[in-house]
């Protein structure tokens, strides 16, 4: 059987970062999603975010562009637009609007601070939104300032994949309740909700309010990254007591019992020194034959060049090739559905005609909007 979400249909209005991953996410399940590009857009075909698509162009300033939107979400299941909270309002594209064509719509709406509250009509980056919202604070050095994790928990985890459980949430909502809704997901609140945790750890005092200095954060010597002989880097998570002891019969360090005060968090500078000490000592590969595959809680920092060569990636397929470039292949994985092999991203526009026609368009009416621009 195909994917999950086979039949149901997604109207995406193109955008970037957590829009087009919140339809990666949906079409790599089965979804079929329809991508409304603008005129001039691009979709490479090398990027994992526009795989699994169709395209069709509308310029919504031209007469019908906005007649043949409208009709696209008619016979939708959901869409998931990106703009500023009122920009579909003005097009005519709003809720009220889509939901009155279709009341089942699911109408998923991806931005960073959200539909409302102060900043609601401000611009931001993912690197705001997680400062706002707590996370940046704590990820860095002890004593340095925040360091940006790329854009993995503002635009993506507390943004596109947020969306994308928003969206599945719904379908299955309007499936038995034949009631759609409208989604207001805000990469505030999102990455505020990835942090939960942490949050908890905060409450009961079990860490400090700062970078670098807590367990799971670089403070302790049995949870960070150390740099080997070569220059290249390992990591090492060995928290549990087992695994602590494991660590240290490896390495040697049972024989020091200075390590013997795992938790005490005012060892612990000193305890990294002499742990980063001895992974300097070995090169990665060294490292990884002897630590490998164990239960240690290892495992070699890998660049984004090496990930996909790895044996356990390799065999769990856990990147494919599309348009000859590594994309991370869909996931999770399911016992009784098989996700679709990615597609890379089809040329702009490449479905309009098609699609256009599936819904009832003539050949007359297309040239009209061919005519008016609507359609370029």
């Amino acid at each position: 059987m195909a994917g999950p979400l086979t039949g149901i249909r997604i109207i995406e209005f193109a955008g970037i970062g957590p829009g087009p991953f919140c339809g990666m996410m949906l079409a790599d399940h089965g979804a079929e999603v329809i991508r409304i590009d603008r005129p001039g857009g691009i979709m490479d075909p090398r990027d994992p975010l526009c795989r699994n698509r169709k395209s069709v162009v509308l310029d919504m300033k031209k007469d019908g562009a906005i007649d043949a939107a409208r009709d696209l979400c008619r016979g939708a299941d959901g869409i998931i637009e990106g703009y500023r909270p009122g920009v579909m309002e003005r097009l005519g594209l709003g809720p009220e609007v889509l939901l009155a064509d279709n009341p089942k719509l699911v109408y998923g709406r991806m931005t960073g601070w959200g539909q409302f509250g102060p900043y609601a009509q401000a611009a931001g980056h993912d690197i705001n939104y997680i400062s706002l919202s707590g996370v940046l604070h704590g990820i860095g050095r002890a004593g340095e300032k925040p360091v940006p994790p790329v854009n993995y928990v503002g635009d993506f985890g507390g943004g596109g994949m947020m969306l994308a459980f928003g969206m599945a949430s719904a379908l299955l909502h309007a499936a038995k309740t034949g009631e759609g809704q409208v989604i207001d997901c805000a990469m505030t609140d999102g990455s505020a909700l990835l942090a939960g945790m942490s949050w908890w750890f905060h409450g009961a005092g079990m860490i400090r309010d700062e970078a670098g200095v807590n367990r799971l954060d670089g403070g302790a010597h049995f949870y960070d990254t150390y740099t080997c002989s070569d220059g290249k880097f390992i990591s090492i998570g060995s928290i549990e007591p087992q695994f602590y002891a494991l660590l240290r019969e490896k390495t040697g360090l049972d024989a020091d019992p200075a390590f013997d005060a795992q938790l005490d968090e005012a060892q612990w500078p000193a305890l990294k020194e002499k742990v980063a000490a001895l992974f300097s000592g070995k090169t990665r590969d060294e490292w990884c034959a002897l630590m490998e595959a164990t239960d240690v809680c290892f495992a070699p920092v890998l660049s984004l060049g090496e990930a996909p060569l790895h044996p356990h990636n390799v065999a769990r397929d856990t990147f494919v090739s599309v348009a000859g470039v590594p994309h991370p292949a869909p996931a999770p994985r399911y016992s009784a559905t098989v996700n679709p092999v990615p597609q890379p991203a089809p040329a702009v526009g490449a479905d309009g005609d098609t699609l256009f026609a599936s819904l009832g368009y003539d050949a007359a009416r297309l040239a009209a909007l061919k005519a008016s621009g609507a359609i370029p």
